[in-house]
């Protein structure tokens, strides 16, 4: 019984403690706390005026609002104080003046001291927003009829456009289709392709993509195991010639030895330039590499032309005025093209041909030269700074290397100096074939130049002894100077074998004095013909 007491009066103890603890944390609290004056509708115990205890972190506030008195009819203002809570809201409350409101009022906060909101006298403000004018005044129901007007300008715009793509297309068509139509004439007309072999090939074997967008193509897929090769015409450093057959056409097929596969490779490349196709430009047909297993035979295919190189032509024929200058502008026109750049999208490069000689040059059926064999070319484009030297070591034939050449004192790093080179190397081909036209009767035996003062076989110092140290060049004859046609000629070749390169004549220029050499020699023929039918009448 005694043990019970005990516990009754130790928990009647602890009772009063924790009630005594209690009321002091409360009045410590409240007199840690921020005193608010207070109005009606925010005191404590729904008293009308008096005091609150902001908590720690919050703040008091005086607010105003105008209210409408039904009695006096007019906006009155009404004031009322408080504490605000510490949480976030309250801190949004002190700035809800700012946000617009359809009735006027205003909020002031302050924290910097007890009774401190009782003198705030914050001001309503007005703040009206602006209707959109948009919504204002009334809604016009919406129409059906507005569906199909939109409904139609859609259709009409879109099939506009349809209609304008269509028209586009077909002019497109059109236009390729007349620029394929124009290119298969000029192959016909100027041979541009080759001549007769290339154009007969081209009639037998055009592909195009199915479509009709392209132009026809020449198909050399299956070139090598065509070619039928009918007899030996001719043998060089490169390789042999053949007469060959090929699809009922006569063509040329050269033969290199395994050993110049690089020039092989550089000439089919050069054939293969844009724009490089002219009429005196040996026509390519293709290029091909066939084998039976125990040997490898790389082929080019070109034009047949049957009076063969002008060398050998030369050698047997004898010209007059007419056919020589008609030999020598053919030629000129054929290594200007070569020389000449032409700039575009799909532009030709400016080539050297390097190795310009009588046996390069071929006499076609209707009296004109064509340029061949292009395994020493070098390619030049402006418009990148590019010059293209190609991967053969090989130099040109000795006999018609320039000075500049023989004593290495060319600049290898400018194209310039290779076109002044093959300028010097032509110039001596121009005196081979004036010297096989008949002037007052007279005729010279076919030699090749510096017959007199080399070997057959010149070596690379015989030809500097000659050409640079003793400044040699092949003798004008004097019964030239009889005739005012080869006056020209021979004016061409000493102002093109100049010993300083930079001073000799550019194949365009060359080409344009042998063609006003030639259209003079046919008026004068004209007026001769004139006078002896005159003469018979």
């Amino acid at each position: 019984m005694a043990d019970v007491n005990g516990v009754l009066l130790w928990y009647q103890c602890f009772k009063k403690m924790f009630f005594v603890v209690s009321v002091l944390l409360v009045s410590v609290n409240q007199a840690s706390s921020l005193i608010c004056y207070c109005s009606s509708g925010h005191c404590p115990n729904g008293q009308q005026n008096g005091s609150c205890f902001a908590r720690p972190h919050s703040q008091c506030f005086s607010a105003v609002e105008q209210v409408y008195n039904e009695q006096t009819d007019l906006l009155e203002e009404e004031r009322t104080h408080g504490c605000l809570p510490p949480e976030e809201s309250g801190l949004m409350q002190c700035k809800g003046h700012l946000v617009p409101h359809q009735i006027p009022k205003s909020i002031a906060c302050c924290a910097n001291g007890d009774w401190c909101n009782r003198h705030l006298m914050p001001t309503p403000v007005v703040r009206t927003t602006t209707a959109n004018p948009l919504y204002e005044g009334e809604l016009v129901p919406y129409s059906g009829f507005l569906n199909i007007v939109f409904f139609w300008v859609a259709f009409i715009v879109v099939s506009l456009i349809l209609v304008s793509v269509l028209i586009c297309m077909y002019i497109r068509y059109k236009v390729n289709q007349k620029q394929c139509r124009r290119s298969y004439m000029d192959v016909e007309k100027k041979l541009i392709l080759g001549g007769d072999a290339a154009k007969g090939l081209m009639e037998r074997s055009t592909e195009t993509s199915g479509s009709g967008s392209g132009c026809a193509v020449l198909v050399q897929r299956t070139i090598g195991k065509e070619v039928e090769l009918v007899e030996s015409i001719g043998r060089g450093r490169f390789g042999e010639v053949w007469k060959a057959c090929l699809r009922d056409e006569w063509v040329a097929a050269k033969i290199f030895f395994t050993s110049e596969e690089a020039s092989w490779a550089r000439e089919t490349e050069i054939y293969k330039t844009v724009l490089l196709r002219h009429e005196n430009i040996l026509g390519f047909v293709a290029s091909d590499i066939r084998g039976n297993g125990s040997y490898t035979q790389m082929l080019l295919i070109t034009d047949y032309h049957q009076l063969g190189s002008l060398h050998d032509y030369l050698k047997v024929s004898m010209l007059d005025s007419l056919a020589m200058v008609r030999l020598a502008h053919s030629a000129a026109c054929g290594l200007s093209h070569l020389h000449a750049e032409v700039s575009g999208k799909q532009g030709k490069p400016a080539i050297a041909h390097r190795d310009i000689k009588s046996r390069n040059i071929l006499v076609k059926k209707d009296g004109t030269c064509a340029i061949a064999d292009f395994g020493l070319a070098v390619k030049y484009q402006s418009w990148s700074n590019e010059l293209d030297l190609g991967m053969n070591t090989r130099v040109g034939t000795r006999r018609y290397m320039p000075p500049e050449i023989l004593d290495e004192t060319i600049d290898t790093s400018q194209f310039e100096g290779f076109k002044r080179a093959d300028m010097y190397s032509f110039a001596l081909v121009l005196w081979e074939i004036a010297r096989r036209c008949i002037v007052g009767g007279i005729t010279e035996e076919y030699q090749l130049p510096f017959y007199n003062c080399i070997p057959s076989n010149p070596s690379f110092e015989d030809m500097k002894k000659v050409v640079c140290v003793d400044q040699m060049r092949p003798a004008i004859p004097l019964h030239w100077s009889k005739c005012e046609y080869m006056q020209i000629m021979a004016k061409v070749m000493q102002e093109s074998w100049k010993q300083n390169s930079g001073a000799r004549l550019l194949a365009l220029r060359v080409k344009k004095t042998l063609s006003s050499l030639e259209n003079q020699i046919r008026q004068n023929e004209m007026r001769d013909d004139d006078k002896s039918l005159k003469i018979v009448v």
